[in-house]
C-alpha cells in the first residue's frame, strides 16, 4: 500500500503567530496610554502578552518599530490584512464623483481614525524629542500621510469640480496640512469641541480651500 503524503498546511500556524502579534500590539498600546512611552520596555510588553522578549523582537526588531505597529492598529480599526485605501469607507470616497462630498466622506472617516490614534501619534510625535529611535517613524507617519493624501488629491483634481489653477501639489499639501492630528488635539482635546462641531469645521475648512 502506497502512502500519499498530505501537503503540509501552515494555516493553523500562521493564525496562532499572527494572534500573538495582536496580542502584543494590544498590550503594548495599553501599556504606552498607561505608563508612557519611555517607562514601557518589552519586557514588560512581553510579560502582558504571554509571550518571551525575544519573540517580541523577532516580530517587530525595536520598541519604535512596535510603536509604529500600534499607530497602524489604531489607524486600521483591527489587524486585517486589508489597506485602509481598500476598506468600504475609503472606496467609497474614491466612487463618489461629486468633489464635496468626496470631501465630506473623506473627513468622517478621517475623524473616526483620529478619535482612535490620537494618543498613539502623539506619544509618537513628542516621544521623538525623548528618543531618536521615534524620529524615523514619524517622519514614515508623515510621508503616508502625505503619500495619501496625494492619492485623493488626484481624485478630487480629476472631478474638474475644483478651484481653477490649483495644481495637485497645492491640493495634496492643504489636504495634508488639514490631515494633522495638531487640530483635533487643539480644537477637541485642549478646547473641548463636540466631535460633530469639528467633523463640520474641518468639512468646511477643507471644502472652502478648495472648491469655488
Amino acid at each position: 500500500m502506497t502512502c500519499v503524503k498530505r501537503p503540509y498546511d501552515g494555516s493553523g500556524r500562521q493564525e496562532a503567530a499572527r494572534a500573538r502579534r495582536h496580542a502584543v500590539v494590544l498590550s503594548a498600546r495599553d501599556l504606552f496610554e498607561r505608563d508612557g512611552y519611555r517607562a514601557t520596555t518589552i519586557a514588560a510588553i512581553a510579560t502582558a502578552s504571554k509571550v518571551s522578549s525575544e519573540m517580541v523582537y523577532k516580530s517587530f526588531g525595536s520598541k519604535s518599530a512596535l510603536a509604529k505597529a500600534v499607530f497602524d492598529l489604531a489607524v486600521a480599526g483591527d489587524d486585517k490584512p486589508v489597506p485602509v485605501r481598500d476598506r468600504p469607507s475609503a472606496l467609497a470616497v474614491t466612487t463618489e464623483p461629486e468633489a464635496r462630498r468626496k470631501i465630506a466622506l473623506f473627513v468622517d472617516g478621517l475623524v473616526e481614525r483620529l478619535q482612535r490614534s490620537v494618543k498613539v501619534q502623539i506619544m509618537i510625535r513628542d516621544g521623538r524629542h525623548v528618543d531618536d529611535a521615534l524620529i524615523p517613524i514619524w517622519e514614515q507617519v508623515l510621508s503616508e500621510g502625505l503619500t495619501g493624501m496625494e492619492m485623493l488629491g488626484r481624485q478630487l483634481l480629476d472631478t474638474g469640480q475644483l478651484k481653477q489653477n490649483l495644481t495637485l501639489a497645492e491640493i495634496r499639501d492643504v489636504l495634508w496640512n488639514y490631515l494633522a492630528i495638531d487640530h483635533y488635539e487643539r480644537l477637541v482635546l485642549v478646547r473641548g469641541w463636540r466631535i460633530v462641531d469639528f467633523q463640520l469645521w474641518l468639512t468646511a475648512a477643507i471644502t472652502d480651500a478648495l472648491c469655488p
